[in-house]
């Protein structure tokens, strides 16, 4: 059965809001929970961004689901050091720690200095670094010298199994790519057309039978005009579309560019409603693509989400079945 997850908004909420939501998340009946992993918020009025490694422990140590966090190795994080931290946590808590790799965004990694490189060269770091942390958590003595540089580093302390690594993607040709290394596939929810490609791309390419984790934002409120209200607060600046989004380097500069972000285009871009029937229906589409559906409301009202969904949405989709790929 596909699981509903919640999606933990280091952006948006400081680490102590994000540790009690995610237990409320836990008792209110979400099956997992997914963590960003930001050095800088989308928008100054989001206004937050704390370790997400160190959240992790806190985060696991106080849920008993499993929990999974997107991180880019290659830039701000050398990947033996995202290795180490990964085989920590899968050690600590077997089988409940999953990693998500992707070519990164200048927001959270350009801060460092270093040349922001094009698309084409952010993947090839992705894949070298992908192959480096699979050959540490292996329990390999690596030596390699490339686009980064490892000398005789091995990893001590390692779990029984090793922590899956997935391959985040937003597009079909990206998809395609990871399908070859990945464990699985994270991707964003959204229109199901458009995620049914991205899905298809990653099974046709090597990815069949392996995990589909979708995140799906929405915005929910006690009205229509709550919801867009709070998604135009929140997440107007985080829609950029193409390269923009991953070449900007400033919170300041997502909100400049946001001015152009019009509630029509956001609408079409995010699921905003009121009507818990109508993103039941949504989210039980997306169901029938992957096995793991992480719901992230982009508005402040966490709590009431949470709780609403919980007892409301959650159970109608539980009896949903999972994707040909569980």
């Amino acid at each position: 059965m596909t699981r509903i997850g919640f999606h933990a908004s280091h952006e948006q909420f400081a680490p102590s809001h994000l540790l009690a939501l995610v237990k409320l998340a836990e008792a209110a009946g979400f099956a997992s929970a997914k963590s960003s992993d930001h050095f800088h918020p989308w928008s100054e009025r989001q206004g937050q961004s704390g370790f997400a490694w160190s959240w992790m422990g806190a985060a696991l140590q106080a849920t008993r689901f499993p929990i999974g966090l997107i991180s880019a190795p290659g830039y701000r994080y050398h990947p033996a050091i995202v290795a180490q931290a990964a085989a920590t946590l899968g050690e600590m808590f077997p089988g409940r720690f999953w990693l998500a790799l992707g070519s990164g965004e200048a927001i959270n990694e350009a801060f460092l200095g270093d040349h922001w490189p094009e698309k084409a060269e952010r993947n090839a770091r992705l894949q070298e670094s992908a192959l480096l942390i699979r050959a540490l958590l292996s329990g390999q003595t690596v030596t390699h010298r490339g686009r980064v540089t490892l000398v005789e580093a091995r990893l001590y302390s390692r779990p029984t199994t090793p922590v899956p690594l997935y391959g985040a993607a937003v597009s079909p040709e990206t998809a395609a790519f990871v399908a070859g290394w990945a464990d699985g596939l994270l991707t964003v929810g959204g229109d199901p057309d458009n995620v049914a490609r991205v899905v298809g791309a990653f099974r046709e390419a090597g990815g069949e039978g392996k995990p589909i984790h979708i995140q799906h934002a929405l915005a929910w409120d006690s009205s229509d005009e709550a919801a867009l209200a709070g998604a135009m607060d929140q997440w107007a600046p985080a829609i950029i579309g193409g390269e923009v989004a991953w070449d900007l380097r400033r919170p300041a500069d997502f909100d400049h560019v946001a001015q152009l972000v019009t509630p029509e285009i956001l609408q079409d871009r995010i699921d905003i409603s009121a009507d818990l029937g109508w993103h039941r229906d949504r989210i039980a589409a997306l169901c029938a693509l992957g096995d793991t559906v992480h719901l992230h409301c982009v508005t402040r009202n966490q709590e009431a989400f949470i709780e609403t969904f919980g007892a409301r949405v959650l159970p109608e989709l539980r009896d949903k079945p999972a994707s040909a790929a569980s």
